[in-house]
């Protein structure tokens, strides 16, 4: 179990923030949005229990993009283009990127979500993870 508050940032440091409650889970996203926005096979993100995230430093470099037909929007840093956090409109972070914690989160993917859509350049491994075709809970 990790100390708490966790804590993270953007990769040029102007954007901080902390989690202030352990992670319930992690897991990796293989849908074509994820694909696209991280330049790789799939994201890895950790579930935040609700409530417990705050940004602490350069909120007002905080940008979003809400994708077209629904889905999170995404938040990212201004200044250095670290994809960071997703949640509904109404700001609620619900995933952090798990690149952006400053030191180990306590937490080990545990799903592999939107298997149907997997890039064909890198194959899924066999990692004995829980597999879902769509978005997990779908």
């Amino acid at each position: 179990m990790p100390d708490l508050p966790l804590t993270g940032a953007c990769m040029c440091g102007a954007v901080r923030f902390e989690i202030t409650e352990p992670l319930p889970a992690a897991g990796y996203c293989h849908c074509t949005r994820c694909q696209r926005r991280s330049g790789t096979a799939a994201a890895v993100s950790a579930r935040v229990a609700p409530g417990s995230f705050r940004v602490v430093e350069g909120e007002e470099l905080v940008g979003s993009w809400d994708p077209p037909g629904g889905g999170f929007r995404k938040s990212f840093c201004r200044t250095c283009g670290s994809a960071l956090w997703a949640g509904p409109t109404d700001g609620e972070v619900v995933v952090v990127r798990m690149g952006s914690f400053d030191e180990d989160p306590g937490v080990r993917p545990s799903f592999r979500q939107h298997t149907a859509t997997a890039v064909a350049w890198e194959p899924l491994p066999e990692d004995g993870l829980e597999r879902f075709e769509r978005a997990r809970g779908a």
